[in-house]
């Protein structure tokens, strides 16, 4: 027998379509509820960053999902989602706490309606708490689970992290807990409840570092390095540096074979020093060594070396990257009405493949009569459904 996860989702922004994107991937009908003007990733994409009018923030979350327009407020409307959910595995949403219940679609009623239901939330800072009400977004969260205060240093003060990390990872464990609880429900049949959060994911992205911050007594300054320095809790020369014609990354390296590379008495000077109690002083001398020289001839030498490297890569040149593009990391899409958008393509492979592209959801509802026919809804019905503005089809011809 063959089985098809089916999925209802209330998600907007990144983490909950992040999070429905990776599934859709891997094979289950994603059906995004939306209001019938569209979810707020189809209005805002950061740097105007749009494609013959669609934007590229909707098309970097919401691939292979299918769209039903729909005006909650209307019990007509209510009825028809339950209607879905009936037919459902999964009930996905990452509104703000109490806004499902409000409409009627909470957990609650959800659970006694149907009890082998998995029901996902995914929230800002967690369903409960002192918190729970507080705006919960990417940035807002790098702050307050210390993120941006590990990553800045020195001089610089806070740094955050330049993309929205927190939201990705966030819709990634989300992901991973529904396919858990969905492994659960087929060998039981049981329902769970999902929950995730934006300020958990933040904390779960540095488990490393925290753990090691608390396994020791650090005074408050310990974040503070030099500007090379990478990382509070790695040695030097762990880090950033600039060459004359880009800038350089050195992992944890050995200092006798990097003197060696780089053929620096400086650095042989060095090389029985307590490099992480003397971080700065390393690396600025690891600086001063690498400062002038270009990229081909440091790479050369540090290959022959074992010396853990790479090229800080811009965008450009991350595309045009041999192995990005062997692994397949990008696609391009027609857009409708002309144009081409450019897809960061699913992270993993089965069976040696990549998941396929099967649909993009360009406009809102344009998945509407097709999933209202499918629930046995009648032509007459659906006009009728259209005509009141419970449900939104795309405008004929587009």
């Amino acid at each position: 027998m063959q089985l098809q996860m089916k999925v209802v989702s209330f998600c907007h922004y990144l983490q909950g379509p992040a999070c429905t994107q990776y599934l859709a991937d891997m094979g289950a009908e994603v059906i995004k509820i939306e209001p019938l003007q569209g979810a707020f990733e189809r209005h805002w994409s950061g740097g105007n960053s749009y494609v013959n009018g669609v934007s590229a923030f909707l098309m970097s979350a919401n691939r292979n999902t299918q769209s039903l327009a729909i005006d909650l407020k209307q019990p007509r409307a209510v009825e028809i989602v339950l209607r879905l959910i009936d037919e459902a595995d999964v009930v996905i949403e990452n509104f703000r706490p109490g806004v499902l219940e409000r409409l009627g679609l909470g957990y609650d009623v959800m659970c006694e309606r149907k009890p082998s239901l998995i029901y996902a939330s995914a929230s800002g800072l967690g369903r409960t708490g002192p918190a729970a009400s507080r705006p919960g977004q990417d940035l807002l969260m790098q702050a307050r689970s210390g993120l941006i205060s590990a990553t800045g240093s020195g001089a610089q003060g806070p740094s955050a992290v330049g993309a929205a990390v927190v939201d990705q990872h966030g819709g990634a464990l989300l992901a991973m807990g529904i396919l858990g609880a969905y492994v659960r429900r087929l060998q039981t049949g049981a329902g769970t409840r999902v929950e995730s959060s934006l300020f958990a994911a933040g904390i779960d992205l540095q488990t490393e570092a925290l753990t090691k911050f608390y396994a020791v007594q650090h005074s408050p300054d310990v974040f503070s390095r030099d500007a090379h320095v990478g990382s509070w809790y790695h040695d030097a020369p762990y880090g950033v540096y600039p060459l004359a014609d880009c800038h350089l990354v050195l992992s944890m390296n050995d200092p006798v074979r990097l003197a060696e590379a780089l053929d620096s008495e400086t650095l042989r000077a060095l090389q029985t020093i307590d490099r992480y109690a003397e971080r700065d002083r390393y690396a600025q001398a690891v600086a001063v060594e690498l400062a002038g020289r270009r990229f081909a001839d440091v790479s050369a030498v540090f290959d022959a070396h074992a010396i853990w490297h790479e090229r800080v890569q811009s965008y450009d040149e991350l595309r045009r990257d041999p192995q990005a593009v062997h692994n397949e990391a990008f696609r391009e899409i027609d857009v409708p009405g002309g144009g081409k958008a450019v897809l960061v393509n699913h992270p993993l492979r089965y069976d040696g493949e990549l998941p396929a592209y099967r649909r993009m959801p360009f406009q809102p509802g344009c998945d509407s009569a097709e999933i209202l026919t499918r629930l046995g809804i009648d032509d007459a019905t659906l006009q009728t459904l259209i005509r009141d503005r419970v449900v939104a089809v795309p405008p004929s011809g587009r």
